[in-house]
């Protein structure tokens, strides 16, 4: 499982995935993000594009190995805390087996 630190930055930072487009706030935050708490106020029925194992298990598995799909989306993940300055322990880090 990806081990998301739910900092809430994907959620907040939608405006350029086209099937988040009804979910868009106008701002490019989703409008099932909580803002205080930074989760899904739909989680067990968001859209298949916000989880990460089923979109790798669906599509992208023929693309990249699951460690590579998860590196991908851990550089995005702390990219956009970088960005924010978010502060370091919420990094995602993806142990790499050997």
């Amino acid at each position: 499982m990806f081990p998301c630190s739910v900092c809430g930055l994907c959620c907040q930072n939608i405006s350029h995935v086209e099937e988040l487009k009804d979910f868009d706030l106008g701002n490019g935050v989703c409008r099932y993000l909580d803002l205080n708490t930074k989760k899904c106020l739909i989680y067990d029925e968001r859209p298949d594009i916000c989880r990460i194992d089923k979109m790798y298990n669906s599509l992208y598995y023929k693309f990249f190995s699951k460690e590579e799909f998860y590196i991908e989306n851990a550089k995005v993940c702390n990219k956009l805390q970088e960005q924010y300055k978010v502060d370091e322990t919420f990094r995602v880090k993806i142990k790499i087996e050997e």
